[in-house]
């Protein structure tokens, strides 16, 4: 399957699991490098299709992307947004990253912080990137790894924060 093909079976797929539960809504699919975005409106089954800790949400973007995958594809990895809750959740990890950057810039010392899924993990990664005078790595192995936030030599302002 080429990208396109993808994406499309990606939102149908997804749409006919949500309407085997009664949901009966469309789509809105977008790709970002090689991840096909799918956001999921707004509904009176949020709560439900969310769960706690968003356990649902992460089960139900396993489900589709193991479809994906068993289709062999040219993009072969979905992330699912429900009413934007991902959004939402990525804005506040990114303002307590902001935090934690400025003061591993402001010491020096490293900073490391446990308990991220891959998905916040990233997110923090991928804004570290914004900044000068520091790096971001995870070490450790699957539910026990660690983001950490270190200090580089590389930032004049450093000082000044």
């Amino acid at each position: 399957m080429d990208r396109e093909e993808c994406v499309r079976f990606a939102t149908k797929y997804t749409e006919d699991l949500l309407s085997f539960f009664g949901l009966n809504v469309a789509v809105d699919s977008t790709v970002d490098g090689e991840v096909i975005k799918l956001m999921i409106p707004s509904t009176s089954a949020n709560a439900l299709l969310i769960g706690k800790d968003a356990k649902n949400l992460k089960a139900l973007q396993h489900i589709v992307n193991m479809a994906l995958a068993a289709k062999g594809g040219e993009l072969n990895w979905v992330n699912i947004d429900i009413a934007e809750y991902r959004q939402k959740h990525n804005e506040i990890i990114e303002k307590k990253a902001e935090g934690w950057i400025r003061n591993v810039r402001k010491s020096g010392k490293t900073m490391e912080i446990a308990d991220l899924n891959p998905e916040e993990r990233r997110t923090i990664h991928k804004l570290a990137e914004e900044f000068s005078g520091v790096k971001t790595y995870s070490k450790g192995d699957r539910s026990n790894r660690i983001l950490c936030i270190e200090a580089t030599n590389d930032d004049p302002e450093a000082e000044e924060l």
